[in-house]
């Protein structure tokens, strides 16, 4: 007789391992609490859904300990993931830097042939179904919001995290697990905005440019990433902020004074940039400062550049010292602020921390607490970085876990 398997959460995870269970003999229910299915999907790459990275690696993730992660990865893997989604209609889009998306670039490709599969495969789908309590006897006991209860052989806890909570991730599933007897290590958003410490951002807000951020702690760099930053009247942002943000906030939450470099001239270095200066202003004696910075950088950052350096705005080029040329090369090169927070879970990706995976098997994804219970996706103290890591990491321990509750 097969196992009847009770998932929490139709997102990516959920629904890949409802999937899992029916291909492998078992008969799966989905609870899902909001009206439909795979709502946060639809968000994922801009809305055209990165699902995957051909470029993937462990160091790509994140967490207390990132390596529980690799067994499912290497069993479900990118080439795995993308045959798979092949076979449900999706022809893969290979782009820069490995990521992969589906060929309509459309995220709604990917929920349409995930929902046709669970209608087609007689999957039971419950939406608008909170789960309030967990239980564990002979079997599991799940009770909604509402009171109603289902009963089943096994259960997987793929609600999600705390991220984009717009698409109904409101950290119910820790709680869940809390109740379990899981501990839940610190969470935090990941992927986020970061806010910086200065007076002039109001004046920054909107300059974009191709450079290179740092995270620097004790003036000693710990991670950087390059492309095109933001800033905003906040602080920053850019595909490179969200790749630092979720070191910036672990040594935060350390107690650690934060700083975020930038460089907006990063083809030269330092001393190279000097030279440039010490020649180009040489070529405009009669113009100030001011005027002369025109076409070299964004206008909008001149007037902000020449008050941290304490450059008069009128001075003219042709005299300015070189100790003032030196703090325009400095400053071009690697401009410092003091990070202070992010912004908050409705603009985070993904979230950082979560269920402790000392506590879970890392090759079945099943509870070391309580058998018969999986944990997946986001819920884990497991997150990637920026470019499909995050649905690899879904869609493999969702598989690994929905194998696994219908086998055993």
């Amino acid at each position: 007789m097969s196992k009847k398997i009770i998932i929490i959460g139709g997102g990516a995870a959920g629904m890949m391992a409802a999937l899992s269970v029916k291909r492998n003999g078992g008969d799966a229910l989905i609870l899902e609490k909001n009206d439909r299915v795979g709502k946060k999907l639809l968000a994922t790459g801009n809305g055209r859904c990165n699902y995957t990275n051909k470029n993937l690696n462990i160091n790509n993730y994140h967490g207390n300990n990132p390596k529980f992660a690799y067994s499912a990865l290497s069993e479900f893997d990118v080439e795995r993931t993308i045959e798979f989604f092949e076979s449900l209609g999706i022809t893969p889009a290979v782009e820069d830097n490995g990521k992969v998306f589906p060929l309509s670039f459309q995220a709604s490709s990917m929920l349409d042939v995930l929902r046709y599969e669970i209608e087609t495969q007689g999957i039971e789908l419950i939406t608008e179904a909170q789960v309030f309590e967990i239980k564990k006897k002979n079997q599991f006991t799940v009770t909604l919001k509402d009171k109603r209860i289902f009963e089943g052989d096994r259960v997987i806890i793929a609600t999600g995290g705390m991220a984009l909570p717009s698409s109904g991730s409101d950290g119910n599933g820790y709680n869940l697990c809390k109740k379990l007897g899981h501990t839940i290590t610190e969470i935090f958003p990941g992927l986020v905005q970061l806010k910086l410490e200065s007076k002039f951002l109001r004046a920054l807000d909107g300059v974009k440019f191709l450079g290179v951020a740092g995270i620097y702690i004790d003036n000693k760099l710990i991670l950087e990433d390059s492309g095109d930053i933001l800033f905003t009247s906040y602080g920053i942002s850019g595909p490179p902020v969200l790749q630092l943000s979720r070191t910036a906030l672990d040594y935060m939450n350390k107690e650690k004074n934060v700083e975020l470099r930038v460089s907006i001239i990063h083809t030269k270095t330092q001393e190279e940039l000097l030279e440039y200066l010490v020649n180009r202003f040489k070529l405009m004696p009669n113009k100030t400062i001011e005027i002369a910075l025109i076409g070299l950088i964004n206008k909008k950052l001149i007037i902000p550049l020449l008050k941290e350096t304490n450059i008069d705005k009128n001075k003219n080029a042709a005299s300015l010292s070189k100790d003032e040329m030196r703090k325009l090369s400095e400053i071009l090169t690697s401009w410092s602020f003091k990070v202070i927070g992010s912004q908050s879970w409705g603009n985070a990706q993904v979230t950082a921390g979560g269920v402790n995976t000392a506590e879970v098997d890392n090759k079945t994804m099943e509870s070391k607490i309580v058998k018969g219970l999986y944990i997946v996706g986001e819920l884990l103290d497991i997150d990637g970085d920026c470019g499909g890591f995050n649905l690899q990491w879904a869609w493999s321990s969702g598989y690994i876990a929905g194998l696994n509750a219908a086998k055993n």
